[in-house]
């Protein structure tokens, strides 16, 4: 029973997620074998203003680069 945990920025919709879970599922079924109904993947969904790289927040650095 494999269980994938995707953490990133908040922002997806629910069908992103729904179709990169299904990417990770044939995957790991494809390379590694097994049922994909024991396929378990989780998402964790991390506000951008918490999330922090070099020392700025993902919000920041979106606002940066005129994003936001």
């Amino acid at each position: 029973m494999p269980i994938v945990r995707v953490t990133m920025a908040e922002g997806r919709s629910a069908e992103q997620k729904a179709a990169l879970a299904r990417e990770i599922t044939d995957s790991l079924v494809r390379h590694c074998g097994g049922d994909a109904a024991h396929v378990y993947v989780l998402f964790d969904d991390v506000p951008p203003d918490q999330w922090l790289v070099g020392g700025e927040t993902i919000t920041e650095r979106r606002r940066k680069r005129g994003e936001e």
